[in-house]
């Protein structure tokens, strides 16, 4: 009996391309502190998903939607002060 998978390709094959370049993790190095924020905020409202949300929590998602904003301002406000790669005409 013979086989075919020894015919066939892989259907995906390992590409160099795969991994991350370095200005791809640049780029996440850049928005970790939004990233972060964002986790810590889906995780206080994750946590009163099955409860009423007591006013420590109610304090806690305050916070954590206080800290993206902030994030998110920083990287707007580092976005803008940064000069712009293309030029328009």
């Amino acid at each position: 009996m013979k086989s075919i998978a020894a015919l066939h390709d892989v259907v995906t094959p390992w590409s160099e391309g795969l991994e991350p370049s370095g200005a791809d993790l640049e780029a996440i190095e850049v928005e970790l502190p939004l990233i972060l924020a964002e986790r810590d905020l889906l995780d206080a409202e994750i946590m009163t998903l099955d409860r009423t949300p007591t006013e420590v929590d109610v304090q806690r998602i305050r916070r954590a939607c206080r800290r993206v904003l902030a994030a998110r301002a920083a990287l707007e406000n580092r976005a803008a002060h940064l000069p712009s790669s293309g030029g328009a005409a």
